[in-house]
């Protein structure tokens, strides 16, 4: 075995709004080394940290738009989400689920808070991932996977420590319920102050933590604050995380898919004219139809 080091930790961008309904941070891609191939094959990383939106009777969010040759996660932390897309798929999301939208060949979508919780108000905290397809997959029939917190694997730390939610990939033995292109593992670990868990993913695999609540320590020398994102180096397998107050960490590690990237707005393929044809097929109504 060999230890993976912390390569980078990165502080929260200023924040912007997505639409009129996500203030986020852009960790990837973002101004500091963590573009597209770095992170490959999660190819975008905005955070929205915690806010609170004053209750509204018009639901705050984005309107219809399309997507091409990649995959939304969607991962609830506070607040609710609806979503609804043209391939049929929907719902909403509530604290602790994960929305999986695999957009493939082309849908649109729109994404508004929950109307019921918009008149409310309240605390909102989300972070939306884009996972890249493979060439072979980027055209394939687009799916809507809705992953319920209280449907989800967990594994819990020894002494009462916590537990890993496991939302893709293994941990420990125990698979999560989404089901992935490429070999991915994203967890939610929520460790208690004092205690540590501990990660494994191969050396050449692309490996992040975003602090999403409380503190922690790397490897017994780094210390990590909330909102802060950590690269780790590809330079090892094993590292150990410890929660110096009590911690909820996503953990994210994949495969990298080392194809090229060409990305414009909402698509991600792999060459410019496979984007030329996504604009072209978009504007002749191939994505199909949503009302706004």
């Amino acid at each position: 075995m060999s230890t993976k080091s912390l390569e980078l930790v990165v502080s929260p961008s200023p924040p912007h709004f997505v639409g009129d309904g996500f203030r986020v941070h852009n960790f990837v891609p973002s101004a500091y080394k963590l573009d597209m191939k770095r992170m490959d094959p999660i190819i975008m990383l905005d955070y929205n940290s915690k806010y609170t939106f004053e209750p509204s009777l018009e639901p705050k969010g984005v309107g219809v738009h399309p997507h091409r040759g990649f995959e939304t996660v969607t991962i609830a932390y506070k607040g609710q989400i609806e979503h609804h897309d043209s391939s049929g798929g929907g719902g909403v999301i509530s604290e602790g689920d994960v929305q999986w939208m695999t957009a493939a060949s082309g849908v649109l979508h729109k994404e508004f808070h929950e109307k019921e919780w918009s008149k409310k108000g309240g605390e909102f905290q989300m972070v939306q991932l884009w996972v890249n397809l493979p060439a072979k997959y980027k055209m394939s029939t687009p799916k809507y996977q809705a992953l319920e917190n209280y449907k989800m694997t967990r594994f819990p730390l020894e002494n009462n420590a916590g537990e890993i939610e496991i939302i893709a990939g293994e941990y420990q033995g125990v698979s999560g319920t989404a089901s992935t292109f490429t070999p991915l593992h994203l967890f939610n670990a929520r460790i208690k102050e004092g205690a540590n868990a501990n990660f494994s993913f191969p050396n050449h695999f692309n490996t992040g933590l975003l602090v999403v609540e409380g503190s922690i320590k790397v490897n017994n020398s780094q210390e990590v604050a909330t909102n802060h994102f950590v690269l780790m180096a590809n330079d090892g397998e094993d590292f150990v995380v410890e929660a110096t107050s009590d911690a909820l960490v996503l953990v994210l590690s994949g495969e990298p898919i080392n194809e090229p990237i060409a990305s414009h707005g909402p698509f991600v393929m792999n060459t410019r004219e496979e984007i030329v044809q996504a604009f072209e097929d978009y504007n002749n109504g191939k994505f199909g139809y949503l009302a706004d």
